[in-house]
């Protein structure tokens, strides 16, 4: 049987420390039922995690994870770390690991959709990969030649690449290739029903090498939007034309680097999930150059906003 070392530390105030000890790769850490609470990296972390209390950490292969409880739900903090490797390994790891009732994604992105703006939180009804593809050969002087049977449902392909789609099974369904992950419609709904009522925020505060009189605000105030499809692949995205290849072929509103795992492996697992998506750029839209390190705090607090109105809205 493999083994390995789970630590545990008090990193917050209100944290317990948990010895240092074996444990056996069959068995839970935490058996309550929890609301998964994700985030991808430290940002979108720093924007929820003052909100948890009675916090225990749990640090496993040097992630950590923090439960506690969040809007008076039983709650898991985690981060995925950035890319679609990371994203499926650490949420296939947690789910072995804890009692996980449902996720629940926090983060930024880049917008895709000409209608989003900078600072608006969109929670997507599924979601696609959109290099799961085939790369084609060239036929001829024109076109391409995909070497296999392009499914009738695949999006449109940018010149020599090809969506393909990715093949998974459930323990209610057999192997079929899949273009789009659906969301859970439950929790898409509390979501419509959540969405306006929440205010976000429509200002950066100066960062340290700032004067404390340089606020940067956004032209208009944002919004939450629910529905469409968001996109996902291991790339970090700044490049118009592909960006409107993606609105155009997939129909896509953002794009990211994990739901789209996520979202894969949920199915696999039947774990309900739902996503909430802040635009922190245009993913080559900017005008003058991305503008992701200028609005990165701005969307992950956006983001977080609206998370935590979700979170405290879900049934006991």
């Amino acid at each position: 049987m493999l083994k390995y070392a789970l630590t545990a530390s008090c990193t917050l105030a209100a944290a317990c420390t948990l010895a240092a000890a074996p444990a056996l790769a069959d068995e839970r850490l935490d058996i309550t039922p929890r609301t998964l609470v994700m985030t991808a990296y430290q940002p979108e972390w720093n924007a929820l995690v003052h909100a948890v209390t009675a916090p225990k950490e749990y640090r496993i292969n040097g992630m950590t994870y923090l439960t506690g409880t969040l809007e008076g739900k039983p709650i898991l903090l985690m981060q995925s770390g950035v890319s679609m490797v990371n994203a499926a390994m650490n949420t296939q790891l947690v789910i072995d690991r804890f009692t996980v009732k449902r996720i629940v994604f926090s983060g930024i992105a880049g917008g895709v959709d000409p209608g989003l703006s900078i600072g608006d939180v969109i929670v997507l009804e599924d979601w696609g990969q959109y290099l799961e593809v085939n790369f084609a050969r060239k036929a001829g002087k024109k076109g391409w030649k995909s070497p296999e049977a392009v499914a009738p449902e695949a999006p449109g392909n940018w010149n020599f690449i090809f969506p393909r789609g990715v093949t998974v099974a459930n323990a209610a369904a057999p192997p079929q290739r899949i273009f789009k992950f659906p969301m859970d419609a439950g929790l898409l709904d509390l979501a419509r029903k959540v969405a306006p009522t929440v205010d976000m925020e429509r200002c950066v505060p100066p960062s340290p090498t700032q004067l404390p009189d340089t606020e940067l605000c956004l032209k208009k105030a944002p919004k939450v939007v629910v529905g469409g499809t968001g996109v996902s692949a291991g790339v970090y995205a700044d490049n118009a034309e592909f960006r409107e290849y993606l609105f155009k072929a997939w129909h896509a509103r953002v794009l990211d680097m994990e739901s789209g795992a996520v979202a894969q492996v949920a199915y696999a697992n039947q774990v309900p999930t739902i996503v909430f998506r802040s635009l922190s750029d245009l993913a080559g839209g900017d005008r003058h150059k991305n503008m992701e390190d200028t609005y990165e705090h701005l969307a992950a607090v956006n983001s977080a906003h609206v998370v935590r109105a979700f979170v405290a809205a879900l049934p006991d």
